[in-house]
């Protein structure tokens, strides 16, 4: 019998990889856009569901993404025997940059919409950071979960599990003193509360730093069912 780690191992990616990043940056792209695993349709809701991104403009965002910020050593991947990236979790260790300018054009215009949102529940996090520790949040402070995608058949809560596992551990290692992450759905939620321990933030007001889609005009057509907003969730290592 196979145990999970015949299945796939766990490769922290370097910036001299690109056929590895290609493969990572493919299989984020797949999850984001819209991608059927062992028959269940798996799709992130502003991406793939209500802007309905094109998949090769979201492939080469994510390619991007990664070889920027590989080289801090926070981009992982779950491989197989024949080095198929069956899961990817990326992120960096800068600070929230809050990008309140339209930077996007042609096909990928709707990515301005991504961004204005991620501004402003990165600002309010940012703001209220700033009240509750008396400064601001600094560059190599904080792991910022940015991109998950899992495209294996099996074993799928073991790849999540183990690729937080050798990020978070790293983190910790280098003194970070927290993880967060921009929750988009209830099921990332979900899965980074079950697995890693991250939750909901809550202000010094004792409200949850979200975006409701139903006030967005271009994301109210995300159904409640599917999910409501998109959520600053955090845990202090």
């Amino acid at each position: 019998m196979q145990t999970t780690a015949d299945l796939y191992t766990i490769e922290i990616l370097t910036k001299d990889q690109p056929e590895l990043i290609e493969k990572a940056a493919a299989c984020l792209a797949k999850t984001f856009v819209g991608v059927e695993v062992g028959g269940t349709w798996i799709q992130e809701p502003i991406i793939g569901y209500a802007l309905q991104l094109p998949y090769e403009d979201w492939y080469q965002f994510t390619k991007e993404y990664i070889e920027t910020y590989a080289h801090q050593g926070y981009c992982a991947v779950a491989l197989d025997n024949e080095q198929n990236v069956l899961g990817a979790l990326v992120g960096d260790t800068n600070a929230f940059e809050i990008i309140e300018e339209d930077i996007f054009e042609g096909t990928f215009a709707d990515m301005n919409v991504v961004m204005r949102v991620l501004a402003d529940i990165d600002q309010r996090f940012l703001d209220d950071y700033k009240k509750r520790n008396g400064k601001d949040l600094e560059d190599g402070e904080a792991l910022h979960i940015f991109l998950l995608g899992i495209i294996a058949e099996h074993s799928r809560h073991e790849i999540v599990q183990s690729l937080g596992d050798v990020l978070l551990n790293k983190a910790r290692e280098e003194g970070l003193k927290l993880v967060l992450a921009e929750a988009t759905n209830p099921k990332s939620i979900r899965v980074l509360e079950k697995y890693h321990g991250l939750t909901k933030y809550v202000d010094v007001e004792g409200n949850y730093i979200v975006h409701k889609y139903e006030d967005n005009e271009k994301l109210s057509k995300i159904p409640a069912t599917i999910a409501d907003g998109i959520y600053i969730v955090v845990k202090d290592l």
